[in-house]
């Protein structure tokens, strides 16, 4: 496809985008930004056109990427599966992502570093479930081994033990323990570790009884 440039016109319902007409006819349309380079009368070849619409399939695709980003940081993975399934091309997703991570939008390991941190203030799990989750998001083991050795996992799950005891409190010893450990254990923290807050958390909750029966006898 090649031609002489007949009409830029801006297209009604999304006017930061231009339709081209080639010789009378509608040819491709492209971000405002793009067809302002662009003149009535202009020939183009057509691989001027090809290169015209390469750029302006990469900015849409970054638009798209910015866009996701806006509301959380993400991985490169992330952000790929989300191009692609928008129908963008393998060459302009690795260009996009280039670009972004040239300008630091787009960072595995300070992703890693943000999911962990924000799972530890909200939400804490255990080492194996942190894992799975940045493998679902497509971290390199490397990284993930990285981050996850900044964790303490322990302290995690006795920081979770505590709050859902406040829950249990209720219960019998046996009850107590069995739905405990299961809701660590759902979080992926190991056995080993477990059991230990688990005690920790049953001793806090005998000696909360205590204390306040102190309080109710005097």
């Amino acid at each position: 496809m090649e031609g002489r440039i007949t009409a830029l016109i801006f297209q009604k319902r999304n006017p930061e985008r231009v339709n081209v007409y080639l010789e009378g006819r509608f040819a491709f349309s492209l971000a405002a930004i793009e067809a302002a380079r662009l003149r009535v009368g202009q020939v183009l070849s057509a691989q001027e056109i090809a290169e015209l619409q390469r750029r302006d399939t990469e900015e849409r695709a970054y638009e798209r990427a910015l866009d996701l980003l806006s509301y959380r940081p993400r991985s490169a993975a992330e952000i790929a599966r989300r191009l692609r399934k928008a129908d963008f091309p393998p060459s302009t997703i690795e260009a996009v992502l280039t670009r972004l991570e040239r300008v630091g939008l787009v960072d595995d390991l300070a992703f890693a570093r943000y999911w962990v941190e924000n799972r530890e203030t909200f939400r804490p799990r255990g080492h194996r479930m942190l894992r799975w989750e940045l493998r679902q998001k497509g971290i390199a083991d490397q990284i993930i081994d990285e981050v996850l050795a900044s964790v303490d996992e322990r302290a995690s799950a006795h920081r979770l033990a505590r709050k859902r005891a406040t829950r249990l409190r209720h219960l019998d010893e046996m009850t107590f323990r069995r739905r405990l450990s299961n809701y660590l254990a759902r979080r992926g923290f190991p056995y080993s570790i477990i059991s230990e807050v688990v005690q920790e958390a049953w001793e806090e909750q005998l000696d909360s009884i205590s204390n306040n029966e102190a309080l109710e006898s005097q």
